[in-house]
């Protein structure tokens, strides 16, 4: 980048670009040290940045609310303009950078995809143009942009320089150097109640308040004077972070077995990449201080962490996240991290496993914008038992610390800042969950039998290690699904037969003789294994996942078969295949797993005492097999969520049509009826699988339809077998057969009428 006051060399032209960006940030960090307003500053900065860059215009955007970017200095064009012109996020090539947080090059604006022109900024003589996110950790606070007249294409290092100058404005930005006091109208955008809906990670309730995991830090000096003493603070923080890491890793934080720790071992290595020190010491090269250069490099994994669908890579770039995080209060020293106060609820865009550990029992709980069930912090929640909400969208932005907060981790919602009529209902909430708690903990080693006699298996779902302690103190009769393929999720690479057989070892370990329905790999859809190459299909959903990836991948079933048998070590073992739409693919995966069993016989392995194979019926096409299918199969487990979203064409996770989407809708019963008939008529176990079981309205409903085994959450065992207990099911199915023999559309108004009647079900 050419900049007059930079020395030349001609042998390292590295060096050159570095010295020529130290001296135009020196030249930036003079100018702001200037007497002047906010305005006086920004026009001192573009017209030093156009100076220095030998460009005829520089002008900075800076954002107004959530979608609005302003323009609030220029030099070349027209100065009417500034404050006048404004752009919406995804307005024009300005605002296509906001919204994509990428840079664009180009050397005819005007032909440019997107462009918008603006009369009132007389640009229309300009051809050349480039621009730059003014970004912070994510968080797109403007635009830096540079025009010329002649058409050309900015080069490489030029547009690495504005990025440079582009992490020092957005520095300068956060600490308030170019806002006025008529920019304060945000002052009560953060005062008032927030709701965020999100997804459940781990079960439980919790009242209290905001601990942020990334305040805001303050660099105070974005621009390196010396930058062997910068490379050398952020060479010993560097160190420091490895040596915490490695002794957090031997340490034993958790006290239990578990995959917690394969998570930490994966941490680890990612800590000794040299790839990303390598970078941020370039950065410091090019006139950054050490914490804008770990800055930068967690703002570009960030950018990159938008555009991966991978789960995988997800979980990669969170970890780089989380360590970057880390790396960051160990250069700021001790201020880095408030203290955390008394019944706090940490909340953060995301968290990583080590930071998580760290935080350990002192939370009450935990929301994150981002994060996934089979995620590194979900694992480590379960470990520690604390509530969790995933996918909160919104709450890192709006949370304040200290702010009021509930966390609801069985609905998978959190209020912020809740209104007094809701924080007086959440607290009666949780004083009758408190109560009830008490009820379900007398009926735990009670059977599940209605006042008719009518008895229900109730059982859980699990998919880690760091679920099953929930079998024992839920009162579970066993594991109705246990989800093999969160095991997979987590790991870069397929695991051993060994490693795998380990696992189910452990898992029929933590059961003490009570059953476990082991899934096979239920991948495809949104859950993507990193080392199995993905197709592109127009719709996942529907497309080459579950069962059908295994059929026409023989090699990854039957080595998970073998996994199964060898884990099981002689103990019964139960199977079932995910997402089966036709009865010949049952009688395929059964063949196989029969065949291993021979195979594992004949090498004189032991072979399960006693071998159950079953089938997911999630699709409707599976209700009307040949009879054949309902003899053969030893057990049917309706799959609710994903049968639920097939049979009404609706896609549970589109607020547009999920209300749509009701189990007590009087055809979805009728369809249940038919298959509790089919599966009646053969003898074979019928089980309903979902979150529908474990809601006591939808699971009584289901009992009376004549469903036997109901597998759900943890949490929802103690609701669901209280309900139970205080109700007859031939007055339920009575109240079900009157309102469709009236021809009710749905049954939700007078089975909520009886319940309430005959008081089966327990409000909160």
């Amino acid at each position: 980048m050419p900049d007059d006051d930079a020395p030349t060399s001609q042998h390292d032209p590295g060096a050159q670009r570095g010295e020529g960006s130290r001296a135009l940030l020196r030249r930036m960090a003079a100018v702001m040290a200037e007497p002047g307003g906010p305005q006086e500053r920004l026009d001192r900065i573009v017209r030093l940045i156009a100076e220095s860059m030998r460009t005829d215009v520089c002008s900075i955007y800076l954002r107004r609310g959530e979608r609005t970017l302003e323009l609030c200095a220029t030099h070349g064009l027209k100065a009417s303009a500034v404050h006048a012109a404004r752009l919406r996020v995804g307005q024009g090539l300005v605002g296509l950078i906001a919204q994509r947080a990428e840079p664009i090059n180009t050397a005819e604006a005007m032909n440019e995809r997107g462009f918008q022109y603006l009369p009132e900024t007389g640009e229309e003589e300009y051809h050349a143009f480039a621009g730059v996110p003014i970004q912070r950790l994510g968080a797109v606070l403007g635009v830096l942009v540079v025009q010329n007249r002649a058409s050309r294409v900015f080069t490489e290092d030029e547009m690495h320089g504005l990025e440079v100058i582009a992490m020092v404005l957005a520095e300068m930005t956060e600490l308030g150097a170019f806002l006025s006091e008529a920019d304060a109208d945000v002052a009560g955008a953060h005062r008032r109640p927030f709701y965020a809906r999100g997804v459940s990670g781990q079960e439980g309730a919790a009242m209290g308040v905001v601990h942020l995991h990334e305040p805001r830090v303050a660099v105070q000096n974005p621009v390196a004077e010396d930058p062997a003493v910068e490379r050398a603070r952020l060479e010993a923080a560097m160190e420091a972070l490895r040596g915490e890491v490695d002794r957090m890793v031997t340490g034993d934080l958790v006290g239990n077995p578990g995959e917690h720790r394969d998570v930490l071992e994966a941490y680890r290595m990612f800590a000794h990449d040299k790839g990303w020190l390598r970078r941020m010491l370039e950065s410091i090269d090019r006139g950054l201080s050490a914490e804008v250069a770990v800055e930068r490099e967690q703002t570009a994994a960030r950018a990159r962490l938008e555009r991966v669908a991978d789960p995988y890579l997800r979980e990669r770039l969170h970890d780089l996240d989380d360590l970057a995080n880390r790396l960051m209060r160990k250069l700021v020293g001790d201020g880095g991290r408030e203290p955390v106060p008394e019944n706090a609820v940490l909340v953060a865009r995301n968290i990583g496993p080590g930071d998580l550990l760290e935080y350990g029992r002192k939370l009450k709980g935990v929301v994150l914008e981002e994060g996934s069930i089979g995620s590194h912090a979900a694992i480590v929640a379960r470990a520690l038992g604390i509530p969790m909400v995933l996918q909160a969208a919104g709450v890192a932005a709006e949370a304040r610390p200290g702010d009021v907060i509930l966390v609801d981790g069985d609905l998978g919602v959190a209020h912020l800042r809740p209104e007094d009529s809701v924080l007086a209902a959440f607290r009666e909430k949780m004083e009758m969950r408190a109560q009830a708690q008490e009820l379900y903990e007398s009926l735990r080693d009670k059977p599940a039998v209605s006042l008719d006699g009518r008895r229900i298996a109730l059982m859980m779902n699990a998919g880690l290690m760091t679920d099953l302690p929930s079998l024992e103190s839920s009162g579970a009769e066993g594991v109705g699904l246990y989800r093999t393929e969160l095991q997979f999720l987590i790991r870069s690479t397929v695991p051993r037969r060994s490693e795998q057989a380990a696992l189910y070892s452990r898992v029929l370990d933590a059961a003490r003789g009570k059953p476990v329905v082991f899934r096979t790999l239920d991948i495809g859809s949104d859950k993507v294994l990193p080392y199995l190459q993905r197709p592109e299909e127009p719709n996942p959903a529907l497309g080459w996942r579950a069962i059908r990836i295994s059929l026409d991948r023989p090699m990854i079933l039957r080595m998970q078969i073998q996994s199964l048998l060898r884990g099981a070590r002689g103990r019964p073992l139960r199977v079932m295949f995910p997402l089966v739409a036709q009865a010949a693919e049952y009688f395929a995966a059964r063949d196989m797993v029969l065949e291993e069993v021979e195979n594992e016989r004949a090498r004189g392995r032991p072979v399960p005492s006693e071998l159950r194979i079953g089938a997911m019926l999630e699709t409707p096409s599976l209700a009307f097999a040949p009879d054949a299918f309902f003899r053969e199969a030893d057990f049917i487990s309706i799959g609710g969520n994903d049968l639920k979203q097939f049979f009404f064409a609706a896609d549970r996770e589109n607020e547009l049509v999920r209300r749509r989407y009701d189990t007590l809708d009087a055809a979805y019963l009728r369809f249940v009826d038919l298959i509790v008939r089919r599966c009646a008529e053969a003898g074979t176990e019928l089980s309903y699988c979902g979150e529908d079981a474990g809601r006591p309205l939808e699971a009584l409903a289901l009992a009376a339809m004549g469903v036997r085994v109901l597998s759900m959450r943890p949490a929802s065992v103690g609701p669901v077998k209280s309900a139970i207990r205080a109700a007859r099911l031939d007055e339920a199915r009575a109240v079900i057969d009157a309102a469709l023999a009236e021809g009710a559309a749905t049954l939700r108004e007078a089975l909520t009428r009886w319940a309430a009647e005959a008081g089966v079900v327990r409000p909160g």
